[in-house]
């Protein structure tokens, strides 16, 4: 677990923070905020399925795809 600190600052009307580049999530991610007291979690915000199905056909294919062996697993005592 990384932990850094850094402080607030005004950017216009909003109260922003700067995050350290060893917490830094990237340029435009969209981020979900949760407050529970004094505590503020930031995590990225949840991708839609077509947008997770479009990254995941962009990634580069194998060139072979392995079988599996044949044999059956052995027999294990117990199981």
């Amino acid at each position: 677990m990384t932990i850094v600190t850094s402080r607030t600052f005004k950017s216009g009307n909003s109260e922003a923070v700067r995050l350290p580049r060893d917490v830094a999530f990237g340029a435009d991610v969209e981020l979900t905020l949760v407050r529970s007291g004094d505590v503020l979690t930031i995590y990225p915000a949840r991708v839609s399925v077509g947008d997770l199905v479009s990254r995941l056909a962009a990634l580069p294919r194998p060139a072979a795809i392995e079988a599996r062996d044949e044999e059956p697993p052995p027999e294990r005592p117990g199981l």
